[in-house]
């Protein structure tokens, strides 16, 4: 026989242990202070897939999906000339498609997704790539990353996309700690100062990849290394 009183009690609000909120381990006048070291550096940060128009762009997103930006740009310098629409895309084929992009991984679905998505632009869009995070999430092949890369390179929207190297080192910073890329994004939505936004996860990304790289972090080129708080640095200045 279950003991009521006893569950309940076990069940109680003021008994039940919260987990701890991670939060920013930097104040407002410090993020401040990280981001406009960045725009100093770099004003004017570009993303690394080479695309001609909103329509490339989306593709070249949709294939770099656990894939080099380098490769990408290596499988699309060709399909880009002959197919930059959706229009032309669909007349090229899917199998045309999978022969163009066979260098990069997982070429064979994504493939059928630049084929599908292309349709649906057609049929449902004019052609054209819509500006919303909803719409594009409907594409085939298009999650919420590609989304806010597309509305933020293509539309100017101030989205923040969280890519691999992006999320490692919000964590590894201790800027916006998050057990997912969407807890890391809201967070940093909330933490950025507006003036920064547009350009904000070009920084982080380009950071993350060429400075904060996961194995040999080059702190001895990093721009806001006065300024970190990442528990690697803390522990060999303590050493």
């Amino acid at each position: 026989m279950v003991d009521i009183a006893k569950t309940m009690k076990s069940a109680s609000p003021s008994t039940t242990r919260k987990k701890p909120v991670s939060r920013s381990r930097y104040s407002k006048a410090e993020i401040h202070e990280i981001f406009a070291a960045f725009e100093k550096d770099n004003p004017e940060p570009e993303g690394e897939l080479n695309h001609s128009n909103e329509f490339t762009l989306l593709v070249a997103v949709v294939l770099s999906a656990q894939a080099t930006d380098a490769g990408v740009n290596k499988a699309t310098k060709h399909l880009f000339m002959i197919a930059d629409t959706p229009e032309k895309m669909v007349a090229l084929g899917e199998d045309k498609i999978r022969e163009e992009i066979r260098t990069i991984g997982l070429y064979k679905n994504k493939a059928k997704n630049t084929f599908l998505l292309s349709q649906m632009l057609i049929e449902k869009h004019a052609g054209q790539v819509p500006q919303t995070r909803e719409e594009l999430e409907a594409l085939p092949g298009v999650g919420r990353k590609t989304a806010n890369v597309v509305l933020n390179i293509a539309f100017g929207q101030p989205t923040i996309a969280v890519d691999t190297h992006l999320f490692r080192i919000a964590n590894r910073l201790g800027l916006a700690p998050g057990k997912t890329p969407l807890d890391v994004e809201k967070k940093l939505e909330k933490i950025i100062p507006a003036e920064f936004m547009q350009h904000a996860h070009h920084w982080l990304i380009l950071h993350g990849r060429y400075i904060c790289k996961a194995r040999k972090p080059a702190c001895d080129r990093c721009i806001i290394y006065e300024m970190c708080k990442s528990k690697e640095k803390i522990l060999k200045e303590a050493a």
